[in-house]
């Protein structure tokens, strides 16, 4: 009986492992919104992570979450941390790409809850008199983050907050310059 159910086991163990590893490599999320605001506005607030705190969904998770900025304070090169409460966790950001008006590309090393490695990226594509701006992040799934996929939807999960994002970026930049 004992070994019926180690077998049992060891069958249900590999069929999960087996299900895991099929499980796609690469991920992609994808949000857009349209923005009624010149593109070089809207490119701006991006460019920028000293601008993030005013939409990024992120921020209002952890308004303590320690932050610090390296580097030039805008574009290519523009480097952000953070340190925050679980919600948030901990990891860098670095600008590796910025084309004004057209591309922002983000280089994101997340530390906590989990050491990961991704890229995000905007880009901002006019219609009629809009932009659509786009933010996306895609990478690699290695074998522990296939399993977490198999229980929680990354692309709900994480699509949720860039639409937050996106709505409070759309607010911040269509409501213009403060007085």
């Amino acid at each position: 009986m004992v070994k019926k159910i180690l077998i049992g086991l060891v069958v249900v163990v590999v069929v999960f492992a087996a299900v895991v590893a099929l499980q796609p490599a690469d991920f992609r999320v994808t949000r857009s919104i349209n923005v009624s605001a010149p593109a070089e506005t809207v490119f701006s607030q991006v460019n920028d992570f000293h601008n993030w705190d005013a939409w990024s969904p992120w921020a209002k998770l952890d308004p303590a979450a320690k932050n610090s900025f390296e580097g030039p304070s805008a574009g290519a090169g523009a480097g952000f941390t953070w340190d925050g409460n679980d919600q948030v966790g901990a990891g860098r950001m670095t600008l590796i790409e910025s084309r004004p008006s057209d591309l922002i590309r983000i280089k994101l090393e997340f530390e906590r809850p989990f050491k990961d490695t991704s890229t995000a990226e905007f880009t901002f594509k006019p219609e009629g008199d809009q932009i659509l701006v786009t933010w996306s992040m895609s990478g690699r799934k290695n074998f522990m983050r296939k399993a977490f996929c198999l229980f929680m939807n990354m692309d709900k999960m994480v699509g949720g907050e860039f639409e937050k994002g996106l709505a409070n970026l759309k607010a911040v930049v269509e409501a213009g310059p403060k007085s």
